[in-house]
């Protein structure tokens, strides 16, 4: 059975840490085709990699309502049920199908409290191998500005090797 790395056995530069968790991700997934699983999977080693996330998780599009995201595997506090395209951070990347970062919550208009301690967000959309939107992963913490490039880069690897299958 795999165990999740902790903070003391991962590298302290978010790049670094980025590239053990990915070939510690497709370890685990090896083999395992269902998405809940791997979704779970994803979100329960993200969250105890890194101090500062404190939601970790999905939203999936819902095939019933095309337009909407409800919320999948996740680790952290009680998440938003149901999110429509466009609206709020996640909403905003599965409409134009890319990567958001937000530094300060308080400042994007039409921003989704599911947790009025959440300071800063990136959210991730999560793609199929034929490119089609599955799901956004939705990082959040309490921290002002703790996304940027680096994060993006290593959710992004680790969402298209995890998924584009």
């Amino acid at each position: 059975m795999a165990e999740a790395f902790s903070a003391q056995t991962l590298p302290a530069g978010k790049a670094d840490r980025y590239g053990v968790l990915l070939g510690e991700i497709a370890a685990v997934l090896e083999g395992e085709t269902n998405r809940v699983a791997r979704m779970a999977t994803v979100a329960s080693l993200l969250a105890a990699s890194f101090d500062t996330f404190f939601w970790t998780g999905f939203y999936v599009v819902d095939r019933d309502k095309p337009d909407e995201l409800v919320v999948g595997p996740y680790q952290g506090t009680l998440g938003c049920l149901r999110i429509a395209f466009g609206r709020g951070v996640c909403g905003l990347a599965a409409a134009e199908r890319q990567t958001v970062i937000v530094a300060d919550v308080e400042a994007f208009p039409g921003h989704i409290a599911c947790d009025s301690r959440s300071r800063s967000e990136i959210v991730v959309p999560v793609f199929d191998g034929d490119g089609g939107l599955i799901a956004v992963l939705d990082v959040d913490s309490t921290e002002p500005a703790a996304f940027d490039e680096a994060d993006q880069a290593g959710l992004e690897a680790i969402l298209r090797q995890s998924f584009a299958i």
